[in-house]
């Protein structure tokens, strides 16, 4: 057992054994380091003034992520390599390039999210030689600036993907070597467990030790990702403890393709999970590069999504509609279940004491058609007022053999339409079929109303998306696009 944790700033090695559960990698940069580059804006994974860098090993490779600060939590960085802006200067001074295309396209002006920015792009100078458009736009979804506009900002992206000069000069790439042998040496070791008071945090070392320790601290809050518990912490200021991390926890990690589907571990963020499932569920990997802006892309996991039960999570009606199947783990063995059997009521899932969320297995949408519509005030980086998911399989004769039909924000859990459902198996695919079945939504769903939307709102978007789908399968363009996928 350790009772520190160890990562890299920039160029130096920290072991820190004085850190509170739910002290954030922002109040660390700024209050004790002083490293005030990193901005604090909405204190809550929106704006992106805090974005980071954060590197880890990755079967082996070190990969480097855009992740806000702000609801990042210290516990969550054994073993990784924490990059600031103040790090990418070249050793004269000079500017990397990256900061000098900033300045030349007029990228900034009260300077306030430019840090944020940088490092944004930053991160994906390091991974796309060339990005167009529609990469620099995704990139920076997480990216807010209320100044210059974002033409500036874009036209330096695409400037500095044209300026690469000798791995040397860049900070990363020129110690890559170097920081992937200090981060295998951090590795090694047992459970980690710092306390401070009343105040606790957890690293296990292993999937087995997670059930070990969950075990004993049935109450412990799990953290992967934080892209929603960091809120409990920035905006509720609830206090936690103990605090379990997994975020680390390469057995958590894994993405399995079979022919039938893909098995997503629970530690496995939406970046990492969207290759596999848009290629072959193209309307999820769509929905995916919805979920938040990149840095909260990076952070969150589907597993954490689907673990908190909320009422609005992106992933579980799509998941449900497709029929996925959840496994969960404990020192008593694995548990299955499809997954919409677990949530059970508003903050109720069924999860025994000591149990966590290990994968979910969702399988491939064959010879059926799969939507799925997010419905939100923006279109991107936005919480969901509505979210539809729809899985239709016809017979040769076009009449329903089955459908699956799951809605978020409609009621206290993620919720099939039955009734919907049930009016429309073993009738004719066609506008009146789904007209006649439209009025059984009133009998699946009560919706709330809220400041996204009023109830009535939400209920005639249930049923419009019904026959948004329809009319998608029947070949009409109802799908809005983007401008380059369309010109």
């Amino acid at each position: 057992m350790n009772d520190s944790i160890r990562f890299i700033l920039n160029g130096e090695d920290l072991e820190l054994t004085d850190i509170g559960p739910t002290e954030t990698l922002l109040d660390f940069l700024r209050l004790k380091r002083r490293l005030t580059g990193t901005k604090e804006g909405c204190a809550e994974g929106d704006c992106g003034a805090c974005t980071v860098l954060v590197g880890r090993l990755v079967d082996g490779k070190l990969a480097y992520e855009s992740v806000n600060a702000c609801i990042r939590f210290m516990g969550s960085l054994h073993a990784t390599h924490v990059v600031t802006v103040e790090h990418l200067a070249g050793r004269d001074g000079a500017l990397h390039p990256v900061q000098q295309a900033l300045v030349d396209c007029h990228g900034s002006q009260c300077g306030f999210c430019t840090p944020g920015f940088v490092m944004s792009l930053y991160g994906l100078w390091l991974t796309r030689e060339k990005p167009g458009r529609h990469e620099i736009e995704k990139a920076l979804q997480g990216n807010l600036c209320r100044c210059t506009g974002y033409e500036p900002i874009v036209k330096a992206a695409e400037q500095v993907s044209l300026m690469r000069p000798s791995a040397l000069f860049d900070p990363l790439e020129r110690t890559r070597s170097e920081i992937i042998a200090r981060l295998w040496a951090m590795q090694a070791g047992g459970t980690i467990r710092i306390a401070n008071g009343e105040d606790r945090l957890i690293v296990p070392a292993s999937v087995q030790a997670l059930a070990e320790v969950l075990s004993q601290e049935p109450d412990a809050t799990v953290v992967a990702g934080a892209t929603d518990v960091g809120l409990w912490v920035t905006k509720q200021m609830r206090r936690l403890s103990p605090v379990v991390f997994i975020n680390h926890l390469s057995e958590l990690q894994s993405v399995t393709e079979s022919q039938d589907g893909v098995t997503i571990g629970a530690g496995v963020s939406y970046t990492r999970a969207f290759e596999a499932i848009a290629r072959k569920i193209p309307a999820l990997g769509r929905l995916i590069d919805r979920i938040g802006g990149e840095q909260v892309r990076n952070m969150g996991t589907i597993g954490g999504n689907i673990a908190n039960g909320s009422p609005i999570g992106d992933s579980p009606p799509p998941l449900i509609a497709l029929g996925a199947t959840l496994t969960l783990r404990s020192l008593e063995g694995q548990r299955r279940m499809p997954l919409e059997d677990f949530f059970i009521a508003y903050g109720k899932q069924d999860r025994k004491p000591g149990e966590f969320v290990e994968s979910v297995f969702v399988p491939y949408p064959a010879n059926s058609r799969f939507a799925a519509y997010k419905v939100t005030k923006r279109r991107d980086e936005d919480i969901t007022a509505v979210l539809g998911a729809f899985l239709l399989t016809l017979d040769e004769a076009e009449t329903v053999t089955d459908i699956r039909i799951a809605f978020g924000g409609m009621a206290a859990t993620p919720k099939r339409a039955r009734t919907v459902e049930a009016e429309l198996i073993g009738k004719p695919w066609t506008e009146s079929t789904i007209e006649a079945a439209r009025p059984a939504f009133d009998a699946d769903f009560k919706p709330l109303t809220d400041w996204r939307a009023t109830a009535e709102y939400r209920q005639l978007t249930a049923k419009n998306l019904l026959m948004r789908f329809y009319l998608e399968t029947v070949g009409a363009p109802a799908e809005l696009k983007r401008f380059e996928e369309v010109a």
